[in-house]
């Protein structure tokens, strides 16, 4: 993998790439197949086809199959913890820097999976929708902690409580993506930004990763003493030395 980067495309066009238990275990193989791999130093996430993810599987819902399959509210929570829930373990719990490169409709927990990475970019043809209400559901996956996050309570509850559609434009506008790029260009743009990522010294772009996390969710002293301890680790390790050489290098060449 000479540029560093992985593409990881959620396919299963019969269900417009819905979150099925099927789905999950697929998720699974090719998180511990990621986790092994050093060169993978960025990680690119998108649909198949014209939708990123339905999100919950209806003929599931319908039928009563898979994770909806439990009869009495303490089975079912158990099946959220075993099956739903492994979804943020999957994604926003990877080490490596992720991309939703959303190239359609996120509907549901399609949407929150988008949340669960790091950056978001938009096809000018995405749409987002915590459409939870929809089908009678809460947003049971991780999505009641990550939106807020993002897009701010009320923006959220808007969302959640009108199951409203909100096009590329509005999610760049609100803040759920960081930009919105021409629908052809999308792999091109995500790509770009990864190999960027993917470019930067490996064990230190994983600290950051983990430090703006932490800063997100911590004081302002908590963060300065997780800085500290992180700074560390970076400010003695041969990247950063290599990195420092690097850059005068570049800066003399241009004297």
């Amino acid at each position: 993998m000479p540029d560093g980067v992985a593409l990881l495309t959620l396919t299963d066009p019969a269900t417009r790439n819905s979150l099925s238990d099927q789905m999950i275990d697929a998720l699974q193989l090719a998180r511990s197949a990621i986790d092994i791999d050093s060169e993978i130093r960025a990680l690119i996430i998108t649909g198949d086809g014209d939708t990123f993810s339905a999100g919950g599987n209806l003929d599931d819902m319908l039928n009563g199959k898979g994770m909806f399959s439990a009869e009495t509210p303490f089975e079912a929570r158990e099946m959220n913890f075993n099956t739903m829930h492994r979804i943020p373990a999957l994604i926003f719990d990877i080490a490596i820097p992720t991309i939703a490169a959303v190239n359609g409709p996120a509907i549901g927990g399609g949407c929150d999976v988008t949340l669960m990475c790091d950056i978001r970019l938009a096809s000018e043809n995405a749409i987002f929708s915590e459409a939870f209400l929809r089908v009678g559901l809460v947003p049971g996956d991780g999505g009641a902690w990550f939106l807020p996050r993002i897009v701010g309570l009320s923006r959220a509850m808007e969302m959640a409580l009108t199951s409203r559609f909100v096009g590329a434009s509005d999610a760049e506008r609100i803040g759920l993506v960081s930009r919105t790029v021409e629908h052809s260009q999308l792999l091109n743009e995500a790509y770009a930004l990864a190999r960027k990522i993917a470019s930067q010294p490996p064990n230190i772009t994983r600290l950051t990763k983990r430090l703006i996390r932490f800063g997100a969710e911590s004081t302002l002293s908590d963060t300065l003493e997780m800085s500290a301890n992180m700074q560390a680790q970076a400010q003695t390790s041969e990247e950063h030395r290599t990195a420092v050489k690097n850059l005068a290098a570049a800066i003399a060449s241009k004297r």
